[in-house]
C-alpha cells in the first residue's frame, strides 16, 4: 500500500486549477492585450515566492462511480507572497472564467485574502477584473434565487474592504473592465489604478446604462482619463508592467499594517544639499506661476517623491517622498491650476491624503502656495466652504508631526489651514511668501473705494495705498511679532526638512489612530 494514486490526483487537480478558463479563453485574453491572472501574479510578486491558497477549490463534476468528469476553477486566485522581500497578501480575479461574476465565485474564498491581510497585519494587493465576485444575472438561474444584497452572511461585504482601509495598505489595480463589487474594491483602496485603454471602472457597464439613454462606449462611461480626473482612481498606467511597479513602489513608503511605522530607506542623497535656483523660483510677479514639483524634486531626496492622483484635485498635489531616507507624505500647492486656490475636489483630496498620513503614521511636509478658497459661482455650486471646513478638520485632526512652509500666498480661510491648530509643528516662510486676510488685488477697491472715488486721480490714489500697503504686509513685519517663525533663504530648506525627519522619526508611535480611514 502507498499514496500514489493520492498524490497523482493531487497533481492531476492542480494542473486542473492552472488551466483556468480553458486554453480558449486564455488566448482572448491574450489577444485582448490582457495578462491572465497567474501570469499577473507572477510578476507583480518576487520570483519564487507566491504561496497559493486554495487552488483546488472550484465547481467538480463526477460520474455514477465518482469520477470525475468536469471542473471549473474558483475565479479568484489568491495566496501569500513577497515584493521587494516584504510579505504581502495579493487576491487576483479570473476573467477567463464567466468574466469574473458570482457565478463562478466561492464567496468564502473571495474573502479569505481580505481577512488574512487583516488579521496576519499584512498589505494587500487586488488584481481587479470584471465584477470582482459581483453579481450577474445568470446568478438567479444558476442558483434558483435572486439574491438579496446585504443579506445573510457577510464575510465578503463590504465592512471588511472598509476595516482594512484602517488597518493595512490596500492597492487596487483595475486591469480590464471593472463593475459592481470589483469598482467598489477598486475604489476602496489607499492607491488604485487603471491600465490604459485597457481598463475600465463603473458602477454598471455600457449595456446597463444604455436603458438610462446613454450610449456610451467602456472608456467613455469609466475609462482612465474619466476617473483619474473624478478621482475614482489615482493613476492611469501605461500598460501591466507599469501598474505593477507602481504597486510595489507606493507600498515602499509604508509599513506593513498601522501596528508598524514605515521603514527608513536608502540614505542616496546628501541631507545638507542646497539648490541656489530655488531662491529665484518665485516670480515677483503675483500673476505669473512657476513649477512647483521642480521646488518638490530639489528638496526631497533625489527621485523620491511618488505622486498620486494627480488629475484629481489639481490646486493640491500630493504625494510620498523621502528625507535622508525617511518616508514622509507630501502636500503642495500648484499655482497653475486656480491660482493654488482650493476647489471642493482639492480639499476632498486633503482630506484623503491627511488622513492616509495619518493611518500610517508618516509625518507631513506642507509647501503653501494658497491664495484662500476658489471664489465664483463654481465654489458655490460645489458647496467648496462644506468640503473646505472638512479639509481643515481633518488637518486639525491629525497627530503626526507636521512642518510648513509658506512658499508665497497664504490668505484666508482656507490660506490658514496649512498646519493644525492646537500642537506643535515646524513651520517656515520663504522671504517669497506674503500673507493676510485676503489678497490686496481686489480688497484695496473694497476697504477703500471712499477715498479712491474721492481723489482727483482715482487711478493714482489706488496705486499710492498699494504701495502703503506692500509695506507694511512685508513678511518681516510678522516675523517682528513672532507670528510667523522663521524666514529662511529656500536654497536653505532641504537641509531643514532633513532635520525635520530625523528629528521627528522616534516621535512616530505605532498602533491604530482615534479614527479609522474611510475609502
Amino acid at each position: 500500500m502507498d499514496w500514489q494514486n493520492e498524490k497523482d490526483e493531487l497533481v492531476k487537480r492542480n494542473a486542473l486549477a492552472r488551466n483556468l478558463g480553458g486554453e480558449d479563453k486564455i488566448e482572448r485574453q491574450h489577444k485582448g492585450g490582457r495578462l491572465t491572472v497567474r501570469e499577473r501574479i507572477d510578476q507583480i510578486l518576487d520570483t519564487d515566492s507566491f504561496q497559493e491558497i486554495g487552488a483546488t477549490a472550484g465547481a467538480y463534476s463526477y460520474d455514477a462511480e465518482g469520477n470525475l468528469t468536469s471542473h471549473m476553477p474558483s475565479n479568484c486566485v489568491m495566496g501569500r507572497g513577497r515584493v521587494d522581500g516584504r510579505p504581502v497578501v495579493v487576491s487576483g480575479d479570473d476573467f477567463t472564467i464567466r468574466g469574473g461574476s458570482a457565478d463562478a465565485t466561492i464567496k468564502e474564498k473571495a474573502a479569505y485574502p481580505e481577512r488574512m491581510a487583516n488579521e496576519m497585519r499584512l498589505p494587500i494587493i487586488r488584481l481587479i477584473e470584471g465584477s470582482g465576485g459581483g453579481g450577474s444575472v445568470k446568478t438567479i438561474e444558476t442558483t434558483g434565487r435572486a439574491n438579496l444584497p446585504g443579506g445573510m452572511g457577510q464575510s465578503s461585504g463590504f465592512h471588511m474592504l472598509a476595516t482594512n482601509m484602517a488597518t493595512v495598505p490596500v492597492v487596487g489595480l483595475g486591469l480590464g473592465s471593472v463593475a459592481g463589487l470589483g469598482a467598489a474594491r477598486l475604489a476602496a483602496s489607499h492607491y488604485s489604478v487603471l491600465v490604459k485603454d485597457i481598463g475600465a471602472m463603473f458602477v454598471a457597464g455600457p449595456p446597463v446604462v444604455k436603458h438610462i439613454g446613454e450610449d456610451l462606449d467602456k472608456q467613455e462611461l469609466g475609462g482612465h482619463a474619466i476617473q483619474t480626473a473624478a478621482g475614482g482612481v489615482d493613476y492611469a498606467a501605461e500598460n501591466e508592467e507599469d501598474a505593477f511597479e507602481c504597486a510595489r513602489r507606493f507600498l515602499s513608503y509604508l509599513p506593513p499594517s498601522v501596528y508598524d511605522l514605515p521603514p527608513r530607506g536608502d540614505i542616496v542623497d546628501d541631507a545638507g544639499r542646497r539648490d541656489e535656483m530655488l531662491d529665484s523660483i518665485i516670480p515677483k510677479n503675483p500673476r505669473k506661476v512657476y513649477r512647483m514639483r521642480k521646488i518638490i524634486d530639489s528638496l526631497v531626496d533625489k527621485d523620491s517623491f511618488f505622486e498620486m492622483g494627480r488629475m484629481f484635485g489639481r490646486p493640491v498635489i500630493t504625494g510620498f517622498a523621502r528625507l535622508d531616507g525617511w518616508p514622509v507624505a507630501l502636500m503642495a500647492s500648484d499655482p497653475h491650476f486656480y491660482g493654488g486656490a482650493w476647489t471642493s475636489d482639492a480639499c476632498d483630496k486633503v482630506i484623503r491624503f491627511v488622513d492616509m498620513a495619518e493611518t500610517f503614521h508618516l509625518p507631513v511636509v506642507y509647501l503653501a502656495d494658497c491664495p484662500g478658497f476658489l471664489v465664483g459661482g463654481e465654489a458655490e455650486r460645489t458647496a467648496t466652504i462644506r468640503h473646505g471646513v472638512r479639509a481643515m478638520s481633518a488637518i486639525n485632526q491629525t497627530s503626526t508631526p507636521w512642518c510648513s512652509i509658506i512658499v508665497r500666498n497664504s490668505f484666508g480661510v482656507a490660506g490658514g489651514a496649512h498646519r493644525p491648530v492646537g500642537r506643535y509643528s515646524v513651520r517656515y516662510a520663504w522671504y517669497t511668501a506674503r500673507w493676510g486676510s485676503l489678497p490686496l488685488e481686489g480688497g484695496i477697491e473694497a476697504a477703500y473705494r471712499a477715498d479712491i472715488d474721492a481723489a482727483d486721480d482715482p487711478a493714482a490714489k489706488q496705486a499710492e495705498i498699494e504701495e502703503r500697503l506692500n509695506r507694511l504686509r512685508s513678511p518681516y513685519r510678522t516675523a517682528e511679532t513672532f507670528w510667523i517663525e522663521d524666514i529662511i533663504d529656500p536654497h536653505k530648506t532641504r537641509p531643514l526638512l532633513c532635520d525635520f525627519a530625523n528629528l521627528t522619526a522616534p516621535l512616530r508611535t505605532a498602533g491604530p489612530v482615534g479614527f479609522g480611514m474611510r475609502p
